[in-house]
């Protein structure tokens, strides 16, 4: 029996001390290959949507991951660690809060965290530690409350040619602000969150033609150099951080009919690498299941800070699972809000214990995963009671566990998540029976394979005519097909589809703006106000369509009547640059040389040294001097 453990005797005692992991555990020998010494910092780095077994330290010979594998040979290697959710943002949460999802109440994207879950972040800082986050996809960004506790929050988003904020970044951006924070901290106790999200589709460049998995493979290897740039970052400090890497979920490419995440809670996408490094932390693998509930605990056990109660996770021992035959096995859950969120189909919920694994659902799923990993062959009929045991342990996890709601997701949080893959399809439909999701995979896998990024061109418009003629009804194709249309210039074929799918009530403007535009090039301006009046009761607040309301105006011209539709789009978004140089012209449209002067300088100050449009700018100042 091994009694080697992940953390050492001091750290077991300060589990006892705040009342994480079993009943009746005591302190053990120290972790072979652990320092004594409390670590001074933590470094949570998350890579989004990678594979376990894509990493070189989980056995995949074609890895390009030298920065994961040193730390998994200098460390402990989870090889069972599992997410609460195929889901960006509910998984974050788990990680940061030590709960799952029915606890923490982010139960999908654009769905926040509920109001006063303790975190990570909180309790460090409460301890007077320095806390930073710095993330990479607009899943996480501050609104959906992971920002809480921390005192700098990186969530800055470049701007697209449309004025729009991008809905991602690149890594090596995250990084840069990152390293930067972390050398403003001093001698400070620190706490960094680094949040990567280069193997998200889409991977690379799908038009380059080579295979897709050589792109997610590339993508991966991105992440790792970055990885490495934040370890090398660390400088002397690297010796006093404990550092954990994971992922929020895998990646399906076609296995269970799934092409993406989201979808279903089989392990394609609830597997993910975890390896913690560092003081306090033993080297070896830890091969009994495990969940991303647990790091929470771990970390505050082994930097000696108290851990807020109650959490469900468990602090990591690399001792787990040689406990007597009769100890029954932990359960794990998992689960995913998606199906019924983005298409009206049912949720799915999940338990493991051991090897068994039951998937509640309108036709419920009991695997053994001994004899069947890839969760193939459902048992659910021939070990029935097996089965119920497990659906009765659904309830525990779920049941009067909501936190206080922190708000619904708002139109432009949908768009901007739909623009990432995420909530892809139409709502509910009152009064039917909900869906199994294994029933829809097919026309699941056809929108996954739209919103993935992986079809341009003729391909797209081909996959979303034959979605549509399956569902005619789905808004979001509708859209998606308008705009593909647009793309090549043919608005007379896009027009019918922007009607559709605002005939379809969608909770965004984006059909409108299309619309709008296709009859702008058409010279119908008052028909494409109407329609832009229209968005602007979808979405009140959208700046974009407050900018091209004073656009059609100024252009149609009434430039007077346009100035207060931009002065309220910058001052919702002072950084939407069409706005202010669409109210510079129409203040010169006006008359008002001085004030659009001063809208145009200050344009100029605003914009990057090598923006495109500052000649264009340059141009309209010389012509009011």
């Amino acid at each position: 029996m091994r009694i080697v453990r992940l953390l050492s005797c001091w750290a077991c005692a300060a589990l006892v001390a705040t009342g994480c992991g079993r009943a009746g555990e005591t302190p053990g020998a120290p972790a072979t290959g652990a320092t004594a010494a409390v670590p001074r910092h933590v470094l949570l780095i998350t890579i989004d949507t990678l594979r376990a077994d894509r990493v070189g330290a989980y056995g995949y010979t074609k890895a390009r991951t030298p920065h994961l594998d040193a730390l998994a040979a200098a460390g402990l290697t989870a090889t069972r660690a599992y997410a609460t959710a195929p889901v960006t943002l509910p998984s974050h949460a788990s990680i940061l809060s030590g709960r799952y999802p029915p606890a923490h109440g982010a139960r999908h994207n654009g769905v926040a965290m509920g109001e006063g879950v303790p975190t990570l972040a909180t309790t460090f800082k409460a301890a007077g530690f320095a806390t930073g986050a710095f993330v990479s996809a607009f899943p996480l960004d501050r609104r959906f409350g992971l920002a809480a506790g921390f005192d700098a929050y990186g969530d800055r988003w470049a701007r697209g040619p449309d004025g729009r904020p991008a809905d991602e970044r690149a890594g090596q951006l995250t990084v840069d602000e990152a390293l930067a924070w972390r050398r403003s901290t001093g001698d400070a106790r620190t706490f960094l969150w680094v949040h990567l999200f280069e193997p998200h589709a889409p991977y690379g460049d799908a038009a380059s033609g080579r295979p897709l998995s050589d792109r997610y493979d590339d993508e991966i290897a991105e992440a790792d150099r970055q990885v490495g740039r934040l370890l090398d970052g660390l400088g002397a400090a690297r010796a006093e951080t404990l550092i954990v890497v994971t992922a929020d979920h895998g990646e399906a490419f076609g296995e269970h009919g799934e092409i993406g995440h989201s979808l279903f809670v089989y392990d394609t996408t609830l597997q993910v690498p975890l390896i913690l490094a560092g003081p306090r932390a033993a080297r070896g693998l830890l091969p009994d299941p495990v969940s991303l509930v647990d790091i929470a605990p771990t970390v505050l056990a082994a930097t000696g800070v108290a851990a807020p109660a109650p959490l469900d996770g468990e602090v990591l021992r690399q001792d787990r699972g040689v406990l007597p035959q009769d100890d029954p096995p932990r359960q794990l859950y998992a689960e995913t809000s998606a199906p019924f969120e983005d298409f009206g189909w049912s949720p799915l919920r999940s338990v493991r214990a051991g090897t068994s694994k039951y998937i509640l659902a309108p036709t419920p799923e009991f695997y053994d995963l001994a004899a069947d990993a890839g969760e193939t062959t459902n048992l659910a009929a021939a070990r029935p009671a097996d089965a119920a045991r497990l659906k009765a342990a659904v309830a525990t996890f779920t049941a009067g566990r909501a936190p206080a709601p922190a708000g619904a997701t708002t139109p432009e949080a949908r768009r901007r998540l739909q623009a990432l893959g995420y909530l892809g399809g139409a709502g509910p439909t009152a009064g039917q029976p909900l869906a199994d999701p294994k029933d829809r995979r097919v026309l699941a896998a056809r929108l996954a394979e739209v919103t993935s990024g992986e079809l341009t061109g003729a391909a797209l418009e081909a996959a979303l005519e034959r979605i549509l003629a399956d569902d005619p009804g789905n808004p979001q194709a509708a859209l998606r097909l308008g705009y593909a249309r647009v793309a090549r210039g043919d608005c007379r074929g896009a027009a019918p589809h922007f009607r559709a799918a605002i005939a379809a009530a969608m909770p965004t403007a984006d059909a409108h703006l299309g619309l709008a535009a296709c009859l702008t090039t058409e010279r119908r301006l008052p028909e494409a106000l109407r329609v832009l009046d229209q968005a602007a009761a979808v979405e009140p607040g959208n700046p974009v369509v407050l900018a091209n309301q004073g656009l059609l105006r100024s252009d149609g011209g009434t430039p007077a009547a346009a100035v207060p539709f931009f002065e309220r789009a910058l001052a919702l978004d002072p950084d939407l640059h069409q706005a202010r140089f669409g109210l510079a012209i129409a203040f010169a449209r006006t008359g008002d040389r001085v004030s659009a002067a001063r809208e145009a300088t200050t344009l100029l100050s605003r914009l990057p040294a090598g923006a495109p449009q500052r000649p264009e700018v340059e141009r309209l100042l010389g012509a009011l001097r």
